[in-house]
């Protein structure tokens, strides 16, 4: 029938604007258990939904099973609700085509299917495509983090600032539900009138003010050897706290940044906050000092560095004498602040 986005598709269920048939699916779980969510919550009255209202999973559930709970009348309601949970898992999935082709129209089937899309050029997919509203749930990418967070407090009648919105975003990455968590803690912890700033963030989000990946960056664009030693080893006596996956994330987003703005020296400061991803001018300063540390040529060789250091981490390098992550980012610093 249609393919949608994630807020015309709360819009519409909102307004009661509701379809036989949903397919959620797609490598981001937040919009699709928030859909699926809303739904269950929503569309049934409490007095509905012990008749109406069937919540099934896919690893346990077979389709003729399925379809015969589909083809059941509503009771004392105009619908019935049948959700279908980790519908990856279900080994029948593709037989419930048969239902797709003659969905009845006083069912709402929601299929989720999480962590990947669903084939939609196999022959299921293409029934869905002919009769369902489909939901693809995309991953954001790094650079679109902040906005999402600025939106979603928005919609919460809140205000954050835009350094305060990066820093959470550069922390937390694209873990939605991760981000969530986070903002339902500033939201009960704070005033509903107050912006939050980024001290806020280092409070109640649990970034340690002076010992976070974010100052250790700075200290390794200002050349400060003193501070990035001292974090670094604060790192490296609790990896298990401090990811050096993490770490060698945030640092590549970093050094690749300032990769790019070497790139746009000529460029007009606003298209250069666009290309990088950055929303203000309070970040973009530190980028601009630590380019001038790091040239072009040193900025290659540390993302070098931190390709091999991401190898090392995950086991490839066979030779490597030590395997302590903690020794790790020892030595992976240590290399950068001496390219």
């Amino acid at each position: 029938m249609a393919t949608i986005t994630f807020p015309q598709l709360l819009q519409q269920l909102k307004k009661k604007e509701y379809q036989p048939i949903y397919l959620l699916h797609g490598d981001e779980s937040y919009f699709i258990d928030q859909v699926a969510d809303y739904i269950e919550e929503n569309v049934l009255s409490d007095g509905e939904k012990a008749f109406n209202q069937s919540i099934l999973y896919g690893k346990e559930t077979e389709a003729k099973s399925l379809i015969d709970t589909c083809f059941r009348y509503p009771m004392m309601s105009p619908y019935q609700v049948v959700i279908l949970k980790e519908a990856q898992e279900m080994r029948s999935l593709k037989d419930l085509k048969a239902y797709v082709e003659k969905a009845v129209p006083t069912t709402i089937l929601v299929i989720c299917h999480k962590h990947k899309k669903l084939n939609l050029n196999s022959a299921f997919g293409k029934a869905l495509k002919a009769k369902a509203t489909i939901l693809e749930a995309k991953k954001l990418y790094d650079n679109q983090v902040g906005d999402w967070i600025r939106t979603e407090l928005k919609s919460r009648k809140r205000n954050i600032a835009p350094e305060a919105a990066e820093l959470m975003a550069e922390y937390l990455g694209t873990n939605l539900s991760k981000v969530t968590n986070a903002l339902d803690k500033l939201s009960l912890n704070l005033d509903a009138q107050k912006t939050i700033t980024t001290e806020d963030v280092e409070q109640h989000v649990g970034i340690s003010k002076d010992y976070n990946v974010f100052e250790l960056q700075k200290a390794l664009g200002q050349g400060d050897v003193l501070k990035a030693n001292r974090i670094i080893n604060y790192f490296a006596a609790d990896p298990r706290k401090h990811s050096i996956i993490m770490l060698i994330g945030t640092l590549y987003n970093y050094f690749s940044k300032i990769l790019m703005l070497h790139q746009l020296r000529q460029s007009p400061e606003n298209e250069v906050l666009k290309v990088l991803g950055l929303r203000s001018n309070y970040f973009l300063r530190e980028y601009k000092q630590a380019a001038r540390r790091f040239s072009w040529h040193r900025t290659i060789k540390v993302i070098s560095v931190l390709k091999e250091y991401d190898l090392k981490s995950k086991g490839v390098d066979f030779n490597k004498t030590n395997t302590e992550d903690g020794a790790l980012m020892k030595e992976l610093v240590w290399k950068i602040l001496h390219i």
